[in-house]
């Protein structure tokens, strides 16, 4: 393949540039860090509380309850739905392992179903199609940034008694918009929802964090409770708990960064739509679409490319410094951990089919034109 050429003073393409990022808001993470390390507030400071109301009147919630990572939240969520073992949880084929992961450590079983060919997300027919007596929960998952159809999985939730737990790992700061036009973020429209501040994530911290969303007066106090052991008053341990906190330092951070959200989702959609924009007339390539009346925060920036070239495309952007994600590789009903023997492979036709087309490129808030440009080129040239 005929090299492409690109300026010297390029500057070096990376999946997620949280330098560029950091420069921006340097001085007010510096001070911030400071003021925890002269006061020492590290656990559960007032870099934490303060965390904790913004988020909660950034997504329109009423509790936001922070904790130690995503993969807790959502762990943290089912433990406050009093949820029990042998309880059926229906959740994404497509997805990354925590969602269904915390399903099985809790001894609940997960039953996974296909997913939509075009938004990833997941399949409300499919859905409705797995509920049986003993299900409990739906946990639907934003993937790559996208809404899934909200209205439909709670008007099957509230059809069916179930609860609804969102998995918004992925979509911090995307609106849903509701068939009446009423929009609300999503995250908040379930019973309660989940989130990860991975670095990586649109709103990240520079470690490790999360949190748990809830309207319900009832469920925060018990969520509260769960992520410090268990405990209402100090060593009254009330309920089995877990050790689970957001740091003043991620807090800090995460403080920054909160009222660049709108700003950082923006210059993704941004860089999306110039991908796009470069990729279009390729019947070989199916660039993301946004479902309508959609907001769409691209977490993830994924193509499927349909006539068999993805792994040579990999291996192309691999020779030419240009990093990629296949999101997802395996199905989850495939892997060890969680394949069934009641699982029918012609129910995964979509999944199976995404795991051999998908690709995701760099995608974050700091890449520029002669980026999206060499990256594109590679694409054109190889697919």
């Amino acid at each position: 393949m005929e090299q492409v050429k690109y300026s010297t003073y390029m500057k070096k393409i990376q999946m997620v540039d949280l330098q560029g990022q950091y420069e921006r808001i340097r001085s007010e993470v510096q001070a911030s860090f400071e003021e925890v390390l002269s006061t020492t507030a590290f656990i559960n400071g007032p870099q934490v509380q303060q965390f904790q109301k913004e988020l909660e009147a950034y997504m329109g919630v009423k509790h936001v309850i922070p904790c130690a990572n995503g993969t807790d939240a959502l762990q943290i969520a089912m433990m406050g739905l009093g949820l029990k073992e042998g309880d059926e949880v229906i959740t994404a084929d497509f997805t990354f392992a925590a969602t269904v992961e915390v399903i099985a450590l809790l001894k609940l079983t997960p039953v996974l179903v296909d997913v939509y060919d075009d938004t990833f997300n997941i399949n409300i027919e499919a859905i409705e199609k797995a509920i049986t007596p003993r299900t409990k929960a739906i946990v639907p998952v934003h993937l790559f940034g996208q809404p899934a159809n909200m209205e439909a999985v709670m008007a099957l939730a509230k059809k069916h008694n179930l609860f609804v737990i969102e998995d918004n790992a992925q979509a911090i700061g995307a609106d849903y918009t509701f068939a009446d036009g009423r929009q609300q973020k999503v995250g908040t429209i379930g019973h309660v929802g989940a989130t990860s501040f991975f670095p990586s994530k649109n709103l990240g911290c520079y470690g490790d964090g999360g949190a748990i969303f809830t309207n319900d007066d009832d469920l925060a106090y018990t969520l509260r409770g769960i992520v410090n052991h268990g405990m209402y008053v100090r060593y009254h341990h009330d309920v089995v708990g877990v050790n689970s906190r957001l740091d003043s330092l991620q807090a800090a951070v995460l403080r920054a960064k909160l009222p660049h959200l709108n700003d950082y989702n923006a210059r993704r959609r941004e860089a999306a739509r110039k991908y796009t924009e470069a990729l279009k007339g390729n019947p070989h390539i199916i660039t993301p679409i946004i479902a309508k009346g959609n907001d769409h925060v691209f977490h993830q920036y994924t193509l499927r490319i349909t006539n068999g070239k993805r792994d040579e495309l990999a291996k192309v952007f691999g020779e030419n410094g240009v990093p990629f994600g296949i999101y997802y590789p395996i199905p989850l009903h495939a892997q060890k951990a969680y394949t069934r023997n009641s699982y029918n492979e012609a129910d995964f036709g979509v999944t199976n089919k995404l795991v051999q087309e998908v690709i995701s490129l760099p995608m974050h808030t700091e890449l520029d034109d002669e980026q999206i440009a060499f990256i594109t080129e590679l694409i054109k040239k190889t697919v």
